[in-house]
């Protein structure tokens, strides 16, 4: 496989390189280091993959750069580049999420269509269905967005299926559930839960803590990413990724001082605009179609990330 990943700098996109490369594949990695979080852990991210055989850097914004020879000599796309995260998606921002969501994806998307790449696989997310209508919740549930970030999702889906329907490109859409493990984003709960453990600092709960999420260990969701690549799926298919670890918040700030052994200090604040009660996947399709089901439950995935953070701290273990 000669694979394109955008977004190849970030939590998820450099592990799936990681995991490409250790097969065995070609990868072309594209990434802009917006800086939604600090660039310089993005920066380290390639520089561990940089000296691996096979794999190629190239920066560059996908708003503007013709995509015509970041696709060139690629078969496949993973498309996982995106302005992330619900609650700062609002007002003022919302065109960065525009630009960056859809109007990156559209252009990518005719560039798949002009060189004709044997799988176009785009990370989706579990926000597209906001506040849904059943539980466990199936590719088929009508979406709501419940969020800008969201609705943007939506709507680069739905761009997937335009091209898959008028003009074939095999895209596959993959909607992730609440994806953890080492070198999650800082702003996700299990990230800033782990560092507040760590330094006694209390940790800020939105909400109740009665909020369910879907957790998927990062691993987990490489793998159906790779399989998305490989398997014999319609153009425009949809799957969803989860880990069918649903947890309340309250019961992973337990689980997180458990792990650590030690007693998280709570600060609890207002729900956030965006934020959903539930969230929670059927993943019967995409083991189905895929032969994929999450191996890696929820306290395993939260040691593995533990043990990351306190390697990257200093701590022997």
């Amino acid at each position: 496989m000669h694979a394109l990943v955008t977004g190849v700098a970030g939590f998820i996109g450099s592990h799936l390189a990681q995991a490409l490369l250790a097969e065995g594949h070609r990868v072309r990695g594209v990434d802009c280091f917006t800086p939604y979080y600090d660039p310089r852990a993005k920066r380290q991210n390639v520089e561990e993959l940089a000296g691996e055989p096979g794999f190629e850097f190239v920066e560059a914004d996908l708003r503007v750069r013709e995509p015509s020879g970041l696709l060139s000599g690629m078969d496949t796309v993973f498309h996982l580049a995106a302005q992330p995260g619900v609650r700062g998606s609002w007002a003022a921002n919302f065109p960065e999420y525009a630009e960056h969501n859809l109007l990156a994806t559209q252009r990518l998307l005719e560039g798949a269509r002009a060189v004709g790449v044997r799988r176009f696989v785009f990370a989706s997310s579990s926000s597209v269905y906001g506040e849904a209508a059943q539980y466990p919740t199936t590719e088929d549930v009508v979406h709501r967005p419940h969020s800008p970030y969201g609705a943007t999702k939506a709507a680069a889906e739905h761009l997937c299926n335009m091209y898959a329907d008028n003009w074939g490109v095999p895209a596959v859409s993959l909607r992730y559930f609440t994806v953890y493990g080492p070198r999650q984003r800082p702003e996700m709960a299990i990230h800033r839960l782990v560092e507040a453990s760590m330094s006694g600092q209390p940790f800020t709960l939105f909400g109740t803590g009665n909020q369910v999420r879907d957790f998927t260990f990062v691993g987990d969701a490489v793998r159906a990413t790779i399989d998305a690549a490989t398997a014999d799926l319609s153009p425009g298919t949809v799957l969803n990724v989860a880990g069918g670890a649903s947890t309340t918040m309250n019961d992973l700030v337990t689980l997180v001082g458990d792990v650590l052994n030690t007693t998280v200090r709570v600060v609890r604040v207002l729900d956030q605009p965006g934020d959903v009660d539930r969230e929670g996947g059927s993943t019967e399709r995409a083991t189905a179609l895929l032969g994929w089901k999450p191996l890696i439950d929820l306290r395993q995935g939260v040691e593995q990330q533990a043990r990351w953070h306190l390697r990257r701290a200093g701590v022997r273990i």
